[in-house]
C-alpha cells in the first residue's frame, strides 16, 4: 500500500520540490493538496488529478483517517504550527526547510515527534545537489588532501523581490536571505566539516522597504579547523563559483547551481532520462594552477531523499535527514542574528 501523503502549500516548494517526487516514487501517492490561492489550486488540479486539493490545513484535517504523511511547504513562520498540528493527528511529518524559525520551537517540534512516535525529517534537499556529492566524495576520499578553506555561494540578479512574504517578513518571521538559503549553505559545511566553534557573519539589506537582509556572508570556524565562508545574495550583479574548495594538494571549483530546479520548472519529471544532470561544459574544475581538469559532476537526485523518507516510514531506517541537523542549523541562524543585526546599506 502506498504512503498516502498530503502536501501543504503549494507555491515553489510544493509544486516544483515535493510533489513531483512524491509522484514519481510508487511508494507514495498524493493524496492531498493544500493551497487557498485559486490559480495554484487550479494547477494543482490539473497537474495531479488524482488528489483532493482543499483549502487550509482545517480541511485537510477532516481527511487524516486517509492520510499517513503530510509535507509542511508554507511560508517558515507557519511550519512549527502546522506541524505539531499534523503530529497532533497522527501523521508522520516533512518540514521543508528551515525547521523552525527559533531554536526552542525545532526542539519542542522534535520533542513532540519523538513523543508522538512519528517520523519528523526536514527537506534538506540541497544535500543531494550533484555539485554537492562530487564536493562530498572529493572531501571524503582526500583528493583534495587537508582542507583549509570551503567556500560556498548561492547568487542571483533579483533586485525585484515577487514573494509578497519575501519582500516583506523580517527575521523574526522566518524573512531573509539567511533564513532563505542558509538552512542549504550552513547545513552542506556543517556536514561536510562538522560542529562549529566560532562564527562571524555580516547582514545586508539593500531593497527599499521594510524586511529582513537580502545579501548575508556567514564564516564558520568548525572544530575540525576548516573555515567555511558562505555567501547568500540575491542582488549579486555579478556571479562567484557556487563552490571553491582549496585543499593543501590540489583544488576544486564549480559554477553554477543544480539543474534540478529549473527543470522542474519548465516541466520535466524527476524519471526523465538525463533528470538531474549537468552538461559537460559546466563541469567543475580539478587541480592546481596550470594543472586544472574538468570534473564530471554527479547527477542531481532530490529523489533520494523521498527513497530514505520511504524506507525510515516501511523498514524504521533512519529519516534522510536528522531533524538533530536541521536544528543545529537554525541555533546558528539564531546566533547570527543575535549577535551580528541586519545593518541597511545606503
Amino acid at each position: 500500500m502506498s504512503i498516502r501523503t498530503a502536501v501543504v502549500g503549494y507555491g515553489t516548494g510544493g509544486r516544483y520540490f515535493h510533489a513531483p517526487f512524491l509522484a514519481a516514487d510508487p511508494a507514495f501517492s498524493v493524496s492531498v493538496l493544500v493551497t487557498a490561492d485559486a490559480e495554484r489550486a487550479h494547477a494543482a488540479r490539473n497537474e495531479h488529478p488524482g488528489a483532493q486539493v482543499v483549502p487550509h490545513v482545517d480541511a485537510l484535517l477532516e481527511r487524516v483517517e486517509d492520510l499517513d504523511l503530510a509535507v509542511v511547504a508554507t511560508p517558515p513562520a507557519h511550519h512549527a504550527e502546522q506541524a505539531h498540528r499534523l503530529l497532533d493527528a497522527g501523521l508522520h511529518v516533512v518540514v521543508d526547510k528551515p525547521l523552525s524559525v527559533t531554536a526552542q520551537q525545532g526542539q519542542d517540534l522534535l520533542e513532540h515527534a519523538q513523543r508522538a512516535r512519528r517520523v519528523l525529517t526536514v527537506f534538506q534537499n540541497r544535500r543531494w545537489d550533484g555539485d554537492f556529492l562530487t564536493v562530498r566524495a572529493l572531501v571524503q576520499e582526500g583528493r583534495l588532501g587537508t582542507i583549509r578553506r570551503f567556500e560556498s555561494r548561492f547568487e542571483w540578479w533579483k533586485p525585484e523581490e515577487s514573494k509578497a512574504w519575501k519582500a516583506s517578513a523580517p527575521a523574526s518571521q522566518g524573512g531573509g536571505i539567511l533564513y532563505d538559503l542558509g538552512p542549504h549553505l550552513i547545513d552542506q559545511a556543517l556536514q561536510l566539516f562538522g560542529p562549529v566553534r566560532d562564527v562571524h557573519a555580516e547582514l545586508l539589506r539593500y531593497r527599499p522597504g521594510d524586511g529582513a537582509d537580502d545579501d548575508a556572508f556567514v564564516a564558520l570556524q568548525h572544530r575540525s579547523g576548516v573555515t567555511s565562508h558562505l555567501w547568500m545574495n540575491g542582488l549579486a550583479s555579478q556571479l562567484g563559483p557556487r563552490f571553491r574548495v582549496l585543499g593543501s594538494q590540489r583544488g576544486f571549483t564549480a559554477y553554477g547551481l543544480d539543474p534540478q530546479e529549473p527543470a522542474l520548472k519548465q516541466g520535466a519529471a524527476p524519471t526523465d532520462p538525463g533528470f538531474g544532470e549537468k552538461p559537460q561544459e559546466q563541469w567543475g574544475v580539478l587541480g592546481l594552477p596550470g594543472d586544472e581538469q574538468p570534473l564530471p559532476t554527479a547527477a542531481g537526485d532530490y529523489a533520494a531523499f523521498y527513497r530514505g523518507l520511504a524506507a525510515a516510514l516501511r523498514d524504521g531506517a533512519p529519516p534522510p535527514v536528522d531533524p538533530a541537523d536541521s536544528l543545529a542549523v537554525i541555533e546558528l541562524i539564531e546566533i547570527i542574528h543575535q549577535q551580528f543585526p541586519v545593518r541597511r546599506a545606503d
